[in-house]
């Protein structure tokens, strides 16, 4: 047995092919969903990215309480689970959040590599570097309520890192596959590998190297491209024709994503691990492009395209392949599916539900509800709460200057899209799911 977890970030679900999406190319993946299976209903509970990881290594839930609390030594990771079980681990990754002084995620892997300079990351520091020249030189202008001295800050730190990148071989995403395959050479063994590759795109700045960023734009446009923009209100920092041509670049990056993927999953057959590994491909959240009004994770809006992320599964047997399950399933499940793998016991303090029972068409049903929770940097706060039909969204706090945000509830049987907050028409069902949530935050506690 191995198991090699593959993560996207930011990766919608509605964003590839396999999950109906008809104008994205994502070959790779969808053939990879035809030898798996595949889940719709895969769900983060506690966003974003550093969250969304510690509820996966911990197997705890913490959208009650954790939001961006560092780990600390009394949270035992997955990696140091497998620790003494005769496991050889690696985290190989390009998002920058894991390698911050004091974060700890590479902590009970063996091996660890970090790949620099994604987004934000102070990795190329030089003043005199000439941004000017950068092919994606912009600079936001108007007042979208941020400071944009500082905004402007992280833009130009982006495009100092961004000078590193010349073409598609020297993109984060390939230097992080590339890792991930020399890796695997390097094991003389093919059993009991761990292997946690995490892939920072398709996060912002979506800016993919020719043919990607192309790919997908219309001939006829003229305006600003904005691989970057202000998180914020449409109509604010962006037009409704620039949106446009941001989500191109989005899906331009998911393209590129799916390519390098590909590879390592093209890798993995082409060794034999397909037939004696668990594999599985997810993502930590989505990414708004308008559909309430915002562009980035500008709130935390708890909506399908924020919180619906993939969750593909190949099994070790090829069993299940091409096949779906509508089990509700939990981001810290994670932990006790991975300890389980390697033959358990799931150590006590995880409060997960291994997935396995549904891998093995044991369980139709996993999760009653799905619960997640965001608290922004800014103190905005939102949790919600999800059945197969029904999505209730309390917000608990805004941010400053915000138009109220009451308690929403969505039927998603007659609106996915969630546009339409039928509340005052189910007082009912909102009362009862509003119950549920709070049983359940009270069952996974604060620590």
């Amino acid at each position: 047995m191995n198991v090699v977890v593959i993560v996207a970030d930011s990766l919608r679900q509605d964003h590839l092919g396999c999950y109906g999406n008809s104008w994205i190319k994502t070959p790779h993946l969808d053939r990879f969903a035809s030898e798996s299976l595949v889940c719709e209903h895969y769900y983060p509970e506690n966003l974003p990215t550093g969250p969304t990881r510690t509820s996966w290594w911990t197997g705890r839930y913490g959208f009650t309480w954790r939001h961006w609390t560092p780990l600390t030594p009394d949270d035992v990771l997955l990696p140091e689970m497998l620790w003494d079980r005769g496991v050889r681990s690696a985290l190989i990754t390009d998002v920058y959040h894991m390698h911050t002084p004091g974060a700890g995620y590479g902590r009970g892997f063996d091996e660890v590599i970090y790949i620099r300079g994604q987004e934000y990351d102070k990795h190329v520091v030089d003043a005199a570097v000439d941004l000017s020249r950068s092919p994606h030189h912009y600079l936001p202008e108007g007042k979208p309520g941020y400071d944009l001295n500082a905004w402007r800050a992280h833009f130009e730190q982006y495009l100092r890192n961004r000078t590193r990148i010349h073409g598609e071989e020297t993109t984060y995403v390939a230097q992080t596959i590339t890792h991930a395959m020399g890796w695997l050479d390097r094991q003389s063994a093919r059993d009991r590998l761990f292997l946690w590759v995490d892939c920072f795109d398709p996060h912002e700045p979506w800016d993919p190297p020719e043919p990607y960023w192309s790919m997908y734009k219309d001939p006829n446009y003229r305006g600003r491209e904005l691989p970057d923009p202000v998180p914020g209100r449409v109509g604010e920092v962006i037009t409704e024709e620039e949106l446009v041509r941001t989500r191109q670049l989005y899906a331009g990056e998911v393209t590129l994503v799916d390519a390098w993927v590909g590879k390592l999953l093209d890798k993995m057959r082409n060794v034999g691990l397909f037939e004696n590994s668990l594999i599985m491909f997810t993502s930590d959240h989505g990414e708004p492009f308008g559909e309430h009004g915002i562009v980035r994770k500008a709130r935390p809006w708890l909506h399908e395209e924020l919180v619906r992320v993939p969750l593909i599964v190949h099994l070790p047997d090829g069993s299940r392949a091409a096949e779906r399950t509508g089990a509700i399933l939990h981001a810290p499940d994670l932990t006790a599916t991975v300890v389980e793998a390697f033959g358990g016991p799931i150590p006590e303090g995880v409060q997960g539900k291994s997935w396995w029972p549904v891998f093995r068409g044991e369980a139709a049903e996993h999760h009653r509800y799905t619960c997640t929770g965001w608290r922004s940097p800014r103190g905005a706060e939102e949790w919600s709460i999800r059945d197969r039909r029904w999505s209730l969204l309390l917000p608990f706090t805004q941010r400053p200057g915000d138009p109220a945000r009451g308690v929403q509830l969505y039927d998603r049987a007659q609106d996915p899209a969630e546009r339409r907050n039928v509340y005052s028409e189910h007082p009912d069902v909102a009362a009862a799911l509003e119950l549920e949530l709070y049983r359940f935050a009270t069952k996974v506690g604060t620590r």
